[in-house]
């Protein structure tokens, strides 16, 4: 476009134009072409600048591209396993690369532009969906653990530096997904954090100040605080005077300073901004192990071989551990083998999907926020192994699993969890197994395929009791008293995973009707 009118501009003036007789017959109507020419030659400096600089801002990120994928691509799990890596290579798919995109919308790049909108057809892409739900995750993880926002920034996760640290612009990006989603508290923290970075980077391009100050001082606002969200207004207008909406929100935090408006405690820990239930707080405490069964409820557990009169077992006892004496939680050591393992994860791989939750009122199967992870569901009949581990889970309950549900896998994405619920089905609940024409769960057993560094715990938050995943135990617990009632005490819940990928193999044992 911009050539078409520097051309347009050219044709005009060399053809007369408006102009009456020959130029060059006057030297006054040649001083106005002087003007003329200065003119063009701004409005080509100016495209020449504009592309120098869209040249630059390429190469720059294709330079931060190339090493991020170098890093990756050396160790993919290692990488992937880190849940601030992870949402960076959301980010950088879906707002990186958009914005990488619009440097090359100029007539001189239209091939490449169409090959990259070609690529969209047939290669994967995370959607704007997908950069909310990471930027969510790091917000779950950042609260459960209570990890500080400079400390996540610096890729510091309690303490161990994982990855690279965030930008400026990766920061704000954090602060306005947070800003969308009305949570004003992390937008304030991000968009602090944004702007202390921002101070100390020498390329300050992708992010302009004034806009980091702009959603900083409504979110201050909105956090209580009117006096400091009229202080950054005024810093925001020194740098863009003009700006309307500044201009129009500084009039209002002056009227409401006047008015005496009471302000709310900004120091205020709002942790439990989003759920303020006691259950989430000890839950949250149970995940980080800040919480735990005392040490004389520690003291009665024991560790024994268990054969259970099964000729497999006399051959190869069960390493069983007591978790908790009541309601009984019990852990298998060893239980399940790496080959077992890794066939598994192969099959259920291709078949993962977003993990539901039933709803009890019409039995029909939903995604919910409180549960981030994907699942798939493999048959006895399908392999040797899945018949082998399903009859390893006859041997350790002494249960059948004729009826039980088929073996489901659980992969856990980045701060991937699972709030605190019951695996039974409550009384109100009568829907809860329709489809499976069945009757209640009696009791779960939970296999962990990996290990995880950080997070990822299986905890009770009545029992302050955490179960740490180990690669190759299994975890067993009723859900039903012996009355048929359900257990409440076995409430429980996936912490998030703080880093590491979480694999999981449950098996639900069922009564029939």
């Amino acid at each position: 476009m911009q050539w078409f009118c520097l051309y347009s501009l050219l044709f005009v003036f060399l053809r007369g134009g408006p102009v009456d007789g020959e130029l060059y017959t006057a030297l006054a109507d040649l001083e106005e072409l002087l003007h003329t020419e200065s003119l063009l030659i701004g409005t080509l400096q100016r495209y020449i600048a504009q592309q120098e600089h869209r040249l630059a801002v390429a190469k720059r990120r294709l330079v931060e591209f190339q090493k991020e994928y170098e890093i990756a691509t050396d160790d993919v799990t290692k990488y992937l396993s880190n849940p601030i890596n992870a949402y960076l290579l959301v980010k950088r798919l879906t707002t990186d690369w958009k914005n990488t995109e619009a440097l090359m919308t100029d007539d001189l790049s239209q091939e490449v532009a169409q090959n990259l909108t070609e690529y969209r057809k047939y290669l994967k892409f995370p959607t704007d969906e997908d950069l909310t739900g990471a930027a969510t995750a790091l917000m779950r993880l950042q609260d459960t653990y209570k990890i500080d926002t400079a400390s996540l920034a610096r890729g510091e996760l309690n303490g161990v530096q994982y990855s690279s640290q965030l930008s400026a612009a990766d920061c704000f990006e954090l602060g306005r997904q947070s800003y969308n989603n009305q949570d004003f508290y992390h937008t304030v923290l991000w968009m602090t954090e944004a702007l202390d970075r921002h101070e100390r980077e020498t390329n300050q391009t992708d992010t302009e100040r004034w806009e980091i100050l702009e959603y900083l001082a409504y979110s201050t606002y909105m956090q209580g605080n009117v006096r400091n969200a009229l202080k950054i207004t005024d810093e925001l207008l020194e740098i863009v005077p003009n700006h309307q909406r500044a201009l129009g929100n500084k009039v209002y935090y002056e009227s409401a300073i006047k008015k005496g408006v009471e302000e709310s405690d900004t120091n205020e820990d709002t942790e439990g901004l989003h759920d303020e239930l006691p259950e989430r707080e000890l839950y949250e405490m149970v995940c980080r192990n800040a919480i735990s069964p005392s040490p004389k409820k520690l003291a009665k557990l024991k560790c024994r071989y268990v054969h259970k009169n099964r000729p497999f077992l006399r051959l190869a006892p069960l390493k069983e551990e007591e978790a908790y004496d009541w309601p009984r939680i019990v852990l298998y050591r060893q239980a399940m083998y790496d080959n077992e393992i890794e066939t598994i994860k192969r099959m259920a791989q291709p078949r993962l999907k977003r993990a539901t939750v039933q709803n009890y009122k019409t039995g029909e199967l939903e995604t919910a926020n409180y549960r981030i992870s994907k699942s798939a569901w493999l048959k006895e009949e399908e392999d040797p192994v899945v018949a082998a581990v399903s009859q390893r889970v006859e041997d350790m309950t002494s249960l059948t699993t004729s009826t039980a549900e088929e073996l489901q896998v659980v992969n856990y994405g980045i701060g991937g969890h699972y709030e605190p619920h019951f695996d039974f089905a409550r009384r109100e609940e009568k829907n809860a197994f329709k489809s499976l024409g069945t009757g209640n769960r009696i009791a779960t057993v939970l296999f962990y395929m990996s290990d995880v560094p950080q997070g990822g715990a299986t905890v009770f938050p009545s029992l302050h009791l955490a179960l740490w995943p180990e690669k190759g135990t299994a975890a067993f617990w009723h859900n039903l008293h012996s009355s048929g009632e359900g257990d409440y005490d076995t409430r429980h819940a996936a912490c998030p995973v703080l880093a590491g990928s979480k694999w999981g193999l449950y098996t639900f044992l069922l009564n029939v009707r």
